[in-house]
């Protein structure tokens, strides 16, 4: 890392305005950290940190590109040349990068490859196992679907790459699995290139959601008397409070990161990449968050309650906290409407008012048996999953095979988990198990963290629907109870 670091810092990466140190591209604004609980190896705040404050600069000399590698390589651009456009941009950046590989410590990003990671858990690198225990047929639907298109294009990058004489082992689907990775999980936004450039040091930022963002509420007032004088004196070092993206490629010829609030020393400097699912996290970057403001949760919904309205499939969705969205109320109270009465309340229903205390209590009812049936027909419920998950941690985390828990009630799993993978698991001789099997139980654990979620929003939603029954029934015996006196 070390090294990475002083290799950065001679291409003029750097966590400061001014010229970067020779020694280590970073230590004036960022530090390298370790954060367990919150996405492993990270960047820390070095000092305090104001929002807004540029924090890392990369130049484009060191920005792992398509152009980039092509144009240091002539024939190597020439063979490229010859499949374009059948290859997308994401498979020639792809292709580039295992190139970079095969030139090991010739590549002029041999630091920055060595460091990254061997392994990752997007859903692309989920096996049958880990898939199924997804357990919802979207979820897995999605892992099967994005499995087929990397595969498809690893078939159509082959010929190029064996023109190319890669290694056998680079021209294994395995390899290409962890180059796509690699792409999908690292890659920042260039306007040249849709499939995005690798940066060093910048990829090292971990994500937060974009709602997170409470900058405002913590500024204090030092801070906004400092982003206001600057403001006035249009300083072009600083204030970036309008910003909409934490960063991007400037036309000083580098990448600029901002910090998106106010840090103070020691804490995580994070970067928020886009408003994701926990599912889309899981099958871009290899993640998810317990607490995700931006997940939707989608339930089986009849063809003509999708098709009724103007509202898009993907808008018709419950919330994290239970509730329905905009969307699906308003398709579900014009689908309860009479036909002949959907023209006359449609310009009520698009505006998102209720038609009745009947129509809302049917939408109610209907979604509290909607999600209870959905609940019933997976194979466990949410609280099996919470003491799954407590069991695999353990599990993955233990020094050795036989841990202090129950496990009786996880035997058929577990004895699946082991039969697929061709193990017999005998405590006296295996310590600890294998690698494969600790990174395969940690996509199962995150395959039973995502499910576990869904489960508790569906259950979160019978609960809401229940209340808002049970209040306008009350409301409803209330206004008879006035009628008839």
């Amino acid at each position: 890392m070390e090294a990475l670091l002083r290799w950065a810092a001679e291409l003029g990466v750097s966590d400061s305005p001014s010229a970067p140190s020779p020694s280590s591209c970073l230590g004036r604004s960022l530090v390298i950290a370790d954060f367990p609980d919150a996405g492993g190896r990270g960047l820390a705040a070095a000092r305090n940190i104001r929002r807004g404050e540029l924090v890392l600069r990369v130049p484009r000399a060191a920005l792992l590109t398509s152009d980039r590698v092509m144009a240091d390589d002539p024939n190597f651009a020439s063979s490229v040349a010859n499949y374009l456009p059948r290859l997308s941009s994401v498979q020639t950046l792809i292709i580039c990068l295992l190139a970079e590989v095969v030139r090991g410590k010739s590549s002029n990003w041999y630091l920055y490859l060595s460091q990254l990671p061997t392994y990752y858990t997007l859903l692309a690198t989920f096996n049958d196992f880990e898939t199924e225990a997804l357990q919802v047929d979207e979820a897995i639907w999605v892992a099967q679907k994005v499995l087929r298109g990397i595969r498809s294009d690893w078939e159509e990058a082959t010929p190029l790459m064996k023109e190319l004489g890669f290694k056998p082992k680079l021209l294994m689907f395995k390899s290409w699995i962890w180059a796509f990775a690699t792409v999908s999980s690292r890659t920042l936004h260039i306007a040249w290139d849709d499939a995005g450039c690798l940066c060093p040091i910048g990829d090292l930022f971990n994500y937060a959601a974009p709602d997170d963002d409470n900058s405002l509420a913590d500024e204090d007032t030092d801070d906004m008397m400092h982003q206001q004088t600057n403001k006035l004196l249009d300083q072009p070092d600083f204030d970036s409070s309008e910003r909409l993206t934490d960063g991007g490629y400037e036309n000083v010829d580098e990448y600029c990161l901002y910090a998106r609030k106010r840090y103070r020393k020691g804490e995580q400097v994070l970067l928020a990449y886009g408003a994701y699912t926990n599912l889309e996290l899981l099958e871009h970057y290899g993640f998810l968050l317990g607490e995700n403001p931006n997940e939707k949760i989608y339930i089986p919904l009849d063809l003509n309650l999708c098709t009724i309205g103007t509202w898009p499939r993907d808008s018709l969705y419950i919330l994290p906290n239970g509730h329905p969205s905009f969307a699906l109320s308003c398709a579900l109270r014009l689908w309860t409407t009479p036909t002949n009465r959907r023209k006359a309340l449609g310009h009520q229903i698009y505006s998102g008012s209720l038609l009745s205390v009947e129509n809302e209590l049917g939408i109610m009812k209907w979604l509290v048996k909607k999600c209870e049936e959905t609940l019933q027909q997976l194979p466990t419920t949410a609280e099996y999953d919470g003491n799954l998950l407590i069991f695999l941690h353990k599990l993955r985390n233990s020094t050795n095979c036989r841990i202090d828990v129950d496990q009786s009630i996880f035997e058929q799993e577990l004895a699946v988990f082991f039969r697929f993978h061709g193990f017999e698991l005998d405590c006296s001789i295996h310590s600890k198990l294998p690698v494969r099997l600790l990174r395969s139980l940690e996509k199962w654990e995150l395959a039973v963290q995502w499910r576990c979620s869904y489960k508790r929003t569906l259950t979160k939603c019978i609960v809401y629907c229940k209340s808002l029954v049970h209040e306008l029934l009350l409301q409803q015996n209330q206004q008879s109870l006035k009628d008839s006196s």
